[in-house]
């Protein structure tokens, strides 16, 4: 499958496709790096990132330059455990695809054609994007969730639910134009959108990537653990406040809040109040491993860089080589 690297092919039921990028709060991006680390999903193929992506400049990490590397493009597949029993909805299995970045808009087509073809490959039955959707809320305010289908039908199934369906406007980006595509090629889908404040559109917001995941989750019938993800949650909520009442921002009158601002509230968190307590404990495990075992710093590469936190780790991961090199002279 030309620009899609398979290392291998699960057999899978009913499989639901569940696609993601960043975008505005990286609300559907969060949401699904945290469904995979929840559920344990396995990485099965990948798109090669030369084909659609390529570099605009250098970044600079502790006054040093380096070429970055190319985003990549990455397949989950998780097997649900449930049994069918009778007079109940079919069980579906998953594929998640997680890419950290959207290409270029003038291959964004192709690229989406190749989860297109995986999608047609294992025979999926449902295709989603997930997304945001700003509004004019607080941050401390429960994020809503909106719906908008391929079709009549599955939209008027999710209104006889009682589902907020977004009737007009637009979903923009891959998120779109993935949906789009795959009406085209007669797959069913919808986009699920979480409400995020105006003024914070710049930052993560871990309210709304659970909002997404609790009717997600309700839609497939399977539970997960939210306790890091709610952990999340108050600690952005502590934060935002303080850099309010700092600014003495009037609750009527936000503004998006500017790039310095932005950065403050980055620094004031801790990495680590980012990730969920099960990757912290894999990531401290794997450095510990690699420090008397350095085949297992690939893995640990790949570890950090899925949840891209490479670079606040690189010098520590360096380091391991050069305790390495001492140990053979």
């Amino acid at each position: 499958m030309e620009s899609v690297k398979i290392s291998k092919w699960p057999k899978l039921r009913n499989p639901w496709l569940i696609a993601v990028w960043p975008g505005m709060g990286d609300v559907g991006y969060r949401a699904a790096l945290y469904l995979v680390e929840k559920l344990k999903a396995e990485e099965f193929a990948s798109i090669a990132p030369e084909d659609f992506f390529y570099l605009t400049g250098s970044v600079i990490h502790e006054g040093v330059l380096d070429i970055p590397k190319l985003p990549y493009g990455k397949f989950y597949y998780w097997k649900n455990p449930a049994k069918k029993l009778k007079n109940q909805p079919k069980v579906n299995d998953l594929i998640i695809f997680v890419s950290n970045a959207q290409p270029d808009l003038a291959k964004a087509e192709e690229y989406t054609k190749r989860i297109i073809k995986i999608a047609k490959g294992f025979k999926v039955k449902m295709i989603v994007s997930l997304a945001s959707m700003p509004q004019p809320i607080e941050h401390t305010q429960e994020s809503n969730v909106w719906v908008t289908a391929t079709y009549k039908e599955l939209r008027d199934n999710f209104k006889k639910q009682n589902y907020n369906i977004l009737s007009e406007g637009q979903v923009s980006g891959m998120n779109g134009l993935l949906l789009g595509i795959a009406k085209n090629e007669g797959f069913e889908g919808f986009c699920l959108l979480g409400e995020i404040p105006f003024y914070t559109i710049q930052i993560e917001n871990p309210r709304a990537s659970y909002a997404l995941l609790r009717v997600l989750t309700g839609l497939l019938n399977i539970q997960i653990d939210f306790t890091a993800l709610n952990e999340q949650i108050h600690a952005m909520d502590e934060e935002i406040n303080k850099l309010l009442d700092y600014l003495k921002i009037g609750a009527e009158n936000h503004g998006p809040i500017g790039e310095e601002e932005i950065e403050r509230i980055k620094k004031s968190l801790s990495q680590l109040t980012k990730l969920p307590g099960s990757v912290k404990d894999k990531i401290e495990k794997l450095f510990n491993e690699a420090k008397t075992d350095v085949t297992k710093a690939n893995e640990l590469k790949e570890e950090l860089d899925r949840w891209n936190i490479y670079k606040e780790h690189e010098d520590r991961f360096l380091d391991l080589f050069k305790k390495k090199k001492k140990k053979d002279n």
